[in-house]
Order: structure tokens, then sequence, then C-alpha cells
């Protein structure tokens, strides 16, 4: 076993980038360098997989080609092109981040003056720095933690804020010394391709042989498991009202799922058993909610909004409101949307 001990790093990093280039997936945001681009694909990427990602990431460049049509455009329409995609902070902060950068007039090329605008966590942040400008700093996403607890034999709690220091750490040698951008993502791309999470490729694998958990047999005992947040069960009754082909809307300050968004008004409570009587199921993140659509509200609020029916995707994106509409009977409004 040749494990990747100092002595030998430069001989798997090379391994590794060798593999990469001749094996690397052709991906449209991999085209050129293009920081907004790389930018809006990292962005979407975070929570879905690529294949789900690849068409709306080309819809949505076509929509908005360039930091500046993205950085004019009303949020409706950065929230209906982004509809289906789910985490909609994403598009919030990606619209809010576009308006700040173009104000800017130049791309920041650092991961840490990326890191002062809206959206940009530690891995966006790296991740555009070093694959757009090249900057010597690793990315640390979920197909880096496998492949680095695996090759180096670490049973990291790698949710916990004290072990990102240390990630971060390995992740940076490895770009150490070489074209950052491209280490990068090689080893995002062999942690989705090759070092998988249930049926890890091991045998095709360009750094097997200095894969510490392969020689241990406990390839698919790593990375460990994050421990999973108890799922809620939530009863919500939204008041669904609608005059003269608009929905009413109020922004959501009162249940954990969707705050601060709009969302249909209506009271929700925190339930320990499943109810037997209910009109749809909807989940979001470790939220169950369960909903009965109720009478519309009697008194409207002065900063509740009235919005056409036609443009509740706009507004609304996700479908746990669409799914309301549905169960009343607007199946007309919802085939225009």
């Amino acid at each position: 076993m040749l494990a990747c001990t100092p002595m030998n790093f430069k001989s798997c990093q090379s391994s590794l980038l060798q593999w990469y280039h001749a094996n690397r997936r052709e991906l449209p945001w991999r085209a050129n360098r293009d920081p907004y681009c790389i930018w809006i694909s990292e962005t979407m990427l975070q929570q879905t997989t690529t294949t789900a990602v690849i068409p709306y990431f080309e819809r949505f460049l076509s929509r908005f080609p360039n930091l500046k049509t993205l950085a004019e455009a009303p949020l409706a329409s950065v929230l209906e092109a982004w509809a289906g995609l789910g985490y909609y902070s994403r598009a919030r902060n990606l619209h809010k981040a576009a308006q700040a950068l173009n104000s800017a007039q130049k791309f920041p090329q650092s991961h840490v003056q990326l890191l002062e605008y809206p959206g940009f966590g530690p891995y966006t942040a790296r991740a555009v720095a070093s694959l757009a400008f090249g900057e010597s700093v690793g990315v640390v996403d979920g197909n880096v933690i496998r492949v680095l607890s695996r090759v180096e034999g670490q049973d990291w709690e790698w949710w916990l804020s004290r072990t990102r220091p240390i990630l971060q750490a390995r992740a940076d040698a490895w770009v150490s010394g070489v074209p950052s951008q491209d280490m990068n993502q090689a080893l995002m791309e062999l942690g989705r391709t090759i070092c998988t999470p249930k049926s890890p490729s091991c045998l095709l694998c360009p750094i097997r042989t200095a894969c510490v958990s392969y020689e241990q047999d406990k390839v698919i005992a790593r990375p460990r498991k994050k421990p999973r947040p108890e799922r809620q069960l939530w009863l919500w009754q939204p008041q669904l009202t609608i005059r003269d082909g608009k929905i009413l809307l109020r922004k959501n300050s009162t249940v954990p799922f969707l705050r601060n968004q709009w969302l249909l008004p209506g009271p929700a409570r925190q339930v320990t058993k499943k109810p037997k009587d209910f009109h749809y199921r909807h989940s979001i993140t470790h939220h169950d909610i369960f909903v009965t659509v109720g009478q519309p509200v009697r008194k409207v609020q002065s900063d509740d909004q009235w919005i056409p029916l036609a443009e509740i995707r706009r507004h609304i994106p996700t479908s746990l409101v669409q799914k309301a509409l549905a169960h009343v009977g607007y199946a007309d409004a919802l085939e225009r949307l």
C-alpha cells in the first residue's frame, strides 16, 4: 500500500490530475472560466444533482446571460426561472449579490472578497475564486469530504464547525503547487463519478493504491453519517383567498418552513402524530406538512399582497401553494402558470 504521505504526495496529485484530464465530463459551465457562469452553476449545484442542474443552468443563462441582466431583472422573474430547483433562498441571494456585484463593476477575484456578498459561503466563494481566477484555495463540498475521508482514512465529524478548519486545511494541501481549478474539479469529479457514496468503483480509482480506507476495507464506512434532525410534523391551514383573478399572500413570520417568504396566510402548529384527515401532504427539508385548505381570510392586513393567479409561480415557486390551488379546482389557472 502506497498511502499519500508527504514523501509521495506529489505523485498522488499527478495521478489524480492525469485521470481528470482524461476523463472529465463535458459540462456547460466548464466551457470557459467566466466567473458569472461558474457562480450560477455552483449555486445551483448546492443540494441538486449535476444531471438535474444542466437544463436549469442552460435556461437560466439563456434568460440572464450576464451579470447585468440578472442584476436588472425583477426578483419575481429570477424566482420564476429558479422554479423547480428548491431552496429558494439561493435564488434570492443570487439576485441580491448580482445587484451588488454589478454596482461594484468588477467581479472580485479572491474568496475573502467574495464572502462579503449575499449567498457566498465558504464553499461558493472558494469555488468561484479557484475555478474562475485560479486562487490557490481548496473547496470543500460533499464529494471532497467523501474522497478525503476515504483516501486519508479519517472518521471526521465533518458536519461540526470545529472540524471545518481541518477539512479546509486538507483541501488546501491538495491544491498546493498545482492548478487549483483543475485539482478542485478533479476531487469533486472523482467523488461524483468514482468515489460515490454507496457503490464506489474503487478498481477504477486513480489513487486507489494510496487510499487508506481501501486498504482497511472501510470505504463504505466513510465518511461518517451525519445525524439526521428529527422530522417535525406540522398541521397547516392555509386561507386561500381569491378575488378578481388575484390571490392574497402574506409574508411568513410564524412557522419555520419557508420563513420570511411570501405564503398563503393561515395558522400552523406542530404535532406529535400524523393526522388522520388532511387534504394533502408536503415535505420541506425535515418538515412534514399536513395541509387542510381553509376558508378565505376575513380581514386583509396592510402589508398583504394581491398577486395575479397567472403569476403565482413567479412569487412562490414552491408547489406547496400550487397544490392548494389544485385542491380547490383552479386547474385552469395552474395551466397558465
